[in-house]
């Protein structure tokens, strides 16, 4: 299998304008990502996938591989999918481009699970407290006994309706891995109700019947949203160097 990471890399951002290309410890967010998922060893190739001058000409500083993404894109799933059209693989992991600090373990688990024929997508799931899933801007996953995710939602799942006993509760990460054909056929299919209700672009896999193998991983990731997530990033950053 020829396992290939891809990172979209849009420009604009709205919380925070043009978060990517922020200072972050000498270099570039964007650059910061791809540099630790190149540094994971975990891909044949690493590929950012942008729609702007700026984002190539900072990762062809640092001799990485980029796709200029020329058409429109809803999505980041979208935005690789145009890429993989003239990109080998096998095997795609979508890493998030706001996200600098990726972690080898996780990255490995989760390619590990394709060694099973039947799964056709994998993500992350990492253990919150009962107080953090309450919280809509963590979305939540339930699995079943094979691993595989029943449900997604920005609610509270399950729902602890006698306090009974204790649960865990699992929150998503947004990295994925899929085969390469399972994903172009994924950016092809129509938003299903729960997609759009619930704003969570996964849950069109669900509904169409695709299985998602969840990856157990206790590595917290940092995703720079604000400017608070970024100030957070630069001081995990001073504390590692």
């Amino acid at each position: 299998m020829k396992v290939v990471a891809l990172i979209p890399a849009r420009y604009a951002s709205t919380r925070l304008p043009a978060k990517l290309i922020q200072d972050l410890g000498g270099k570039s967010v964007i650059q910061r990502t791809y540099l630790s998922t190149l540094a994971t060893g975990v891909f044949d190739e690493v590929w950012v996938v942008t729609d702007h001058n700026l984002i190539q000409s900072q990762i062809e500083e640092l001799g990485g591989k980029v796709f200029f993404s020329t058409k429109n894109h809803e999505s980041g799933s979208d935005r690789i999918a145009e890429a993989l059209e003239n990109i080998e693989a096998s095997i795609v992991v979508n890493v998030q481009g706001d996200e600098p600090f990726q972690d080898e373990e996780s990255l490995r688990k989760l390619v590990s699970v394709f060694k099973d024929e039947k799964v056709q997508v994998a993500s992350l799931k990492t253990k919150i407290s009962e107080e953090e899933a309450q919280n809509p801007n963590f979305v939540k996953v339930v699995t079943d006994n094979f691993g595989d995710a029943l449900y997604f939602s920005r609610s509270s799942i399950p729902y602890n309706r006698d306090k009974i006993r204790s649960l865990a509760y699992w929150k998503h990460i947004g990295v994925y891995g899929y085969r390469k054909s399972t994903l172009l056929a994924f950016t092809q299919m129509k938003k299903g109700l729960l997609e759009e209700i619930e704003m969570l672009e996964q849950l069109r896999l669900l509904e169409a019947g695709i299985k998602i193998r969840m990856v157990e991983t206790n590595h917290q990731s940092v995703a720079i949203d604000t400017e608070e997530d970024l100030a957070r990033a630069r001081s995990i950053l001073r504390l590692n160097i």
